[in-house]
């Protein structure tokens, strides 16, 4: 099947630019990635709040943060080509533009599918932003070096707003209405857009490129009909109709993708990419620890919520160092992968967050905030020494002049594991939930009545019953309320063991593909040669 034909030719090449706008670019590039990053973890906390406004399921809130998620991951890849196609300074501002509009909509929602409209534009926006300003940025920053210190910044700014945003929202959800936690991100977006639009000097691809409608229309079909089966599969059960044809069309959907895109002349994803070992197992660890961090941080949220009973100011703070240390690392990892091997960051950032991962299994009920922060700051920090090596590895893999491409790209499987996280955490939280209670209870010494009672309620509601169970049962508060924060707790664990595991696995998987030595650049262009032979020349 041929793309569809979107022709732009190739572009002159343009003088190196001046140090000051090389900052300004740097610095609006950064604004663009924090402010798409603002509400992503921001909703996750205020989700509980959210649930009783909205009188949403378990699955609604899986949705809300997924409709978010999943266009993001679909439309990465081609907007990373229509960037380099039309201008990556049009698609950061139209991409800000977008993002504001559905933080507009989501400001004035009554209802789970208003908030689920608003975020897919705000993914819509992300996905505009995310290439845009990685491809800004390789095009100022030419030099291997500036590129690896201005991508650090670029993953602090992507973790401060992945920081900053639960504490607003917890300081909005306090003293307003739900709401409004949409209007910092609207207001920053607006005014970053104004800057991009004033200082902002386009570049595109310096390579002819098309726009691959069949291959993005079928990467839409297989990630929505993998994150969709994931989802409904937890609450319609796996064997019904509609999982089922869900996971077909995600199957059917990823190997005719791929069909498309090895035939493609010009492919969205050139499959070409992955001969590259360093950009096939970057790729790889990026999707397995968005998986893990996304997941943990959904199910932590949730356990502080339901089972603490945080205000959602409280859930920001306890979740902190999560992203936090990414922030305030952040300018240190840029300095240490310009001086030692970022393979060996990368490898020891996992086992630690793996190893905090695990230990969210010593969590029971009743953990003080202490022991909580303790475990919360170790998995931080390992996210803080991964982040930045594993994007910083990805665009380095391959030549400079296909930076954009392997930014897209890794952009992409990032949102893809972001996606699947609280999907398949959702899906845990619940079931680990429902089948733990009843024996929960029984020891509880709650009589027939109330036990059946209480596990009605869970049935019906799911999980979020835990936020006004003891409105329900008030003879037996108590007991109710402790049973059930014994069974999340033990769900609880399942999906840190599950998280652990998948960021302990996405280190052995860079110790192979990637390994812990310094490679030169020398070294890295030699080794992504086979993808660019004149053969169906991708240069």
């Amino acid at each position: 099947m041929s793309a569809i034909a979107a022709h732009a030719s190739p572009q002159p090449p343009q003088p190196h630019p001046a140090p000051r706008h090389v900052t300004a670019t740097i610095v609006l590039a950064c604004l663009g990635v924090f402010v798409s990053y603002l509400p992503v973890v921001g909703v996750s906390v205020a989700l509980p709040v959210m649930q009783q406004a909205l009188d949403a399921s378990t699955v609604g809130l899986q949705w809300i943060t997924d409709a978010f998620i999943l266009p993001t991951a679909a439309l990465l890849l081609t907007c990373g080509m229509i960037g380099d196609l039309y201008g990556r300074k049009k698609m950061y501002v139209v991409g800000l533009a977008v993002f504001c509009l559905g933080c507009l909509v989501c400001l004035t929602a009554g209802s789970v599918v208003q908030v689920c409209v608003g975020q897919a534009l705000t993914g819509i926006g992300t996905a505009a932003l995310l290439p845009s300003t990685l491809g800004l940025i390789s095009h100022v920053c030419p030099d291997r070096s500036r590129r690896t210190r201005a991508i650090a910044l670029w993953t602090a700014s992507l973790g401060l707003g992945l920081t900053l945003g639960p504490l607003f929202n917890g300081v909005i959800v306090e003293h307003t209405s739900w709401r409004w936690i949409f209007l910092p991100a609207l207001v920053i977006g607006v005014l970053t857009a104004v800057a991009g639009a004033m200082v902002l000097t386009d570049s595109r691809s310096d390579r002819e490129r098309h726009l691959d409608l069949p291959g993005q229309l079928l990467a839409i079909v297989a990630i929505t009909g993998l994150v969709y089966g994931v989802i409904e599969g937890g609450s319609a059960g796996w064997g019904s109709a509609q999982v089922v044809i869900a996971f077909l069309a995600a199957t059917v959907g990823l190997l005719a993708f791929v069909r498309v895109e090895l035939r493609s002349p010009c492919p969205m994803l050139d499959m070409r990419l992955f001969k590259s070992a360093a950009f096939s197992g970057a790729a790889l660890v990026m999707a397995l620890t968005l998986f893990a961090q996304v997941g943990l941080v959904f199910a932590l949220s949730e356990y502080f919520g339901l089972v603490h009973h945080a205000s959602t100011l409280d859930i920001g703070v306890r979740l902190v160092a999560i992203n936090g240390f990414t922030v305030v690392l952040g300018p240190l990892v840029g300095r240490l992968m310009n001086r030692t091997s970022p393979g060996l960051l990368l490898v020891t950032g996992l086992v630690i967050g793996g190893i905090g991962a695990l230990c969210v299994n010593l969590f029971q009920a009743d953990t003080g905030t202490g022991e909580a922060a303790l475990v919360i700051g170790i998995l931080g920090i390992g996210i803080a020494l991964a982040m930045a090596p594993i994007t910083t590895i990805a665009m380095n893999s391959l030549p400079h002049r296909l930076a954009g491409t392997a930014g897209a790209a890794n952009s992409a499987l990032r949102q893809i594991g972001s996606a699947l996280g609280p999907a398949v955490f959702g899906v845990i939280l619940t079931n680990r939930t429902l089948d733990t209670l009843p024996g929960h209870l029984a020891a509880s010494g709650l009589g027939a009545a109330d036990q059946g009672q209480v596990n009605g309620m869970v049935s019906n509601v799911g999980i979020q019953a835990g936020a006004f169970l003891h409105l329900k049962t008030p003879q037996s508060t108590g007991q109710a309320l402790s049973a059930y924060g014994a069974s999340f707790t033990d769900a609880l664990h399942t999906c840190a063991l599950i998280g652990g595991i998948g960021m302990l696995l996405a280190a052995v998987i860079a110790l192979v593909t990637i390994g812990v030595r310094a490679r030169s650049a020398q070294g890295s262009e030699a080794e992504a040669a086979p993808v660019t032979q004149p053969a169906g020349d991708l240069s």
